[in-house]
């Protein structure tokens, strides 16, 4: 079988490309759905843009499969259970679900508050603060630390190895694997001395429940509950963060939006799926085709790695009434910034309530804020963050 997917001058790889890529979106989905990017990182990799599409791939991992070779993030092991497929994956889907409910969700508001409260104290007799330092990145990794049984006293190092997976300075793509791999094997180091100590000693942390649930009736193996602790790793320390981010880089820049919130903060859940929809702070999953297939009419072999477009899908004047306006009130709003299908972020519930409460807290205590003067937002391509979020008020 043979692909015969249309090249494509974008990457998305690109700083410039994260500031806008809804343009990209769209020009991909109208003249390329399925389109190889120029990227080097790209340059084997299929994209898939149309909303149609996207949820047909994420609904059929016996075509698409979420296998580790999908992606480079430095693991040995397929990291259970984004990495594996059912019905493996739905037996340990089965188990960890229950930790992530929203009624679990729940018990850990007031700690969020606390934290949230804390880091608005220590900056806003200042008039000014780094968003993306004072407050998107300690919220999350802290609360997840904690969660995870994690020591907060690490947060920095442990960012810095996040960061070592997700954003890894390199000039080419072989340096990029060698230190992503480096990094993959510091972060299997520190969950493993974790990992030990509480299979001696349990606390009351994610790492002690994950050690004794079991899946069809046996306990989970030391390596499994690294595995899954190192998928945690990687997700709890980004992507609220970067959430966070786009969402206040956005309120920023669109004050009639942020009074909204100030003027009435019952709608910030509303708020919140909708900026969920329009930013996808996360706009792409990796999938590789387990078998031969055809995605709007183009042929792919088995073995194809594909770069599932969530962001694209978002914003498709195919599905979506007025895709480019972002309303608060948009009535119907299953957005697919968590995904699809069975592989669909085990984290949803958390992340949503983390998000609700800084948005809450925030404006009560900061409600009119804008950009630094003259002010360029650098957005980080791959999951969109914004380290140079500089707010006034």
């Amino acid at each position: 079988m043979t692909d015969t997917a249309p090249h494509s001058h974008y990457t998305l790889e690109r700083p410039e490309e994260a500031e806008d890529p809804q343009t990209i979106y769209r020009e991909l989905r109208d003249n390329a759905p399925v389109a190889r990017l120029a990227g080097r990182a790209t340059s084997h990799t299929l994209t898939i843009s149309r909303h149609e599409d996207v949820v047909s791939a994420l609904r059929t991992p016996e075509v698409f499969s979420s296998d580790s070779s999908a992606v480079e993030i430095g693991n040995t092991r397929p990291l259970v259970p984004l990495q594996v497929d059912p019905p493996h994956h739905s037996k340990h889907r089965k188990a960890l679900d229950p930790l992530f409910a929203p009624r679990q969700m729940a018990k850990y508001e007031p700690r969020v508050r606390e934290l949230i409260r804390e880091l608005i104290d220590a900056v806003v007799e200042q008039g000014h603060c780094n968003f993306h330092e004072a407050v998107a990145e300690p919220l999350p990794s802290t609360i997840f630390l904690e969660l995870l049984g994690l020591p907060v006293s690490r947060v920095h190092e442990f960012v810095a190895l996040k960061d070592g997976i997700i954003r890894p300075p390199a000039g080419s793509m072989e340096e990029r694997f060698q230190k992503v791999r480096a990094t993959g094997q510091k972060i299997y180091a520190v969950l493993e001395e974790v990992v030990d100590a509480r299979m001696a000693e349990r606390q009351d942390d994610f790492l002690s429940t994950i050690i004794d649930a079991e899946v069809d009736g046996q306990p989970l193996t030391r390596d499994d509950v690294v595995d899954i602790g190192y998928l945690f790793f990687l997700a709890g320390l980004d992507t609220v963060s970067a959430s966070l981010d786009c969402m206040m880089a956005f309120l920023a820049q669109n004050p009639d939006h942020r009074q909204r919130l100030v003027d009435d903060p019952a709608i910030i859940p509303h708020a919140i799926e909708e900026m969920l929809r329009y930013e996808t702070p996360v706009p792409t999953v990796p999938r590789i085709t387990a078998s031969d297939t055809e995605v709007s009419g183009c042929p792919m072999s088995a073995g194809t790695p594909i770069t599932v477009l969530l962001g694209s899908a978002n914003t498709d004047e195919r599905v979506w009434d007025r895709p480019d306006e972002v309303d608060f009130d948009r009535e119907s709003n299953r957005h697919l910034a968590f995904g699809g299908g069975v592989h669909r972020c085990l984290g949803s519930h958390l992340a949503r309530m983390e998000l609700r409460v800084a948005l809450e807290e925030w404006h009560a205590r900061v409600p009119d804020y804008r950009l630094a003067e003259g002010l360029e937002l650098k957005y980080s391509p791959g999951i969109r963050q914004v380290d140079n979020l500089e707010l006034v008020w």
